[in-house]
């Protein structure tokens, strides 16, 4: 049972057990002793007292590995709490408390040697303090979350209706805008000139500009010179919808 306890996994039926090993050891010890005789009440209370010594000197350190048996049923029960209370409804999560500390409570009475004094009463106490803290834990970050997602979905509801209203504002100084957005640039072979042009929501620019050709001397002599369509005439069209 120590080799076991020691590498962490709880004994089966502990109490069971220790109170079989307590019993055989006394059982044979008294089978050995002399009998005290009925005639010397002295010598029957010190027979009685050794065999409370002895009981005692065997259930010592039997509480040991009691205790430490208590501690693997404790974070049994909080890792059993733990994957079951992962829903976020307070029901399920105190439905997952109760199945935790009534576990650790069956398994910790099968673990009480009969007849001795062992109790279990603080460690499930902490048990249970521990499981609070833990929902209460949770419940934090989930309000949080929440919160977190009312924030951000407010946000994006705010930036529709601010572009909504920049929309309006531009349908009312520009009037309905077209969906159609053109674009076109012309640059004169041979020079230096380009001419760009663009329709965009209603509005029409243009621009000429005087922008040397930085590819010229990769394109040969002339330049580029034959263009796709006519009059090397470069044209874009975008349409949003």
């Amino acid at each position: 049972m120590r080799r076991s306890i020691d590498e962490g996994t709880p004994v089966a039926s502990f109490g069971e057990k220790c109170t079989n090993l307590c019993d055989t050891a006394i059982a044979e010890f008294a089978s050995k002793a002399p009998t005290p005789s009925e005639d010397n009440p002295s010598s029957t209370a010190d027979y009685e007292k050794v065999l409370e010594d002895l009981e005692q000197s065997i259930d010592m350190p039997m509480q040991v590995l009691f205790l430490k048996q208590l501690a693997l049923l404790r974070e049994d029960a909080l890792r059993k709490y733990k994957s079951a209370s992962g829903s976020a409804s307070s029901s399920s999560d105190y439905e997952a408390m109760v199945a935790a500390d009534e576990y650790f409570a069956s398994e910790a009475e099968k673990s009480v040697r009969r007849g001795s004094g062992w109790t279990y009463a603080a460690e499930r106490t902490h048990l249970q303090s521990v499981m609070s803290d833990v929902a209460a834990g949770g419940k934090r970050l989930a309000d949080v979350q929440l919160k977190a997602a009312q924030q951000q979905t407010l946000a994006m509801q705010y930036l529709q209706m601010q572009q909504q209203t920049i929309q309006q504002l531009q349908q009312q100084l520009y009037g309905q805008t077209s969906p159609w957005n053109v674009g076109f640039a012309y640059r004169i072979p041979d020079s230096n000139f380009n001419l760009q042009g663009s329709h965009q929501q209603g509005k029409t620019n243009f621009q000429f500009s005087c922008v040397p050709d930085e590819y010229a001397p990769m394109l040969g002599p002339n330049g580029f010179t034959n263009g796709v369509g006519p009059g090397n005439l470069g044209l874009s069209l975008n349409v949003s919808v």
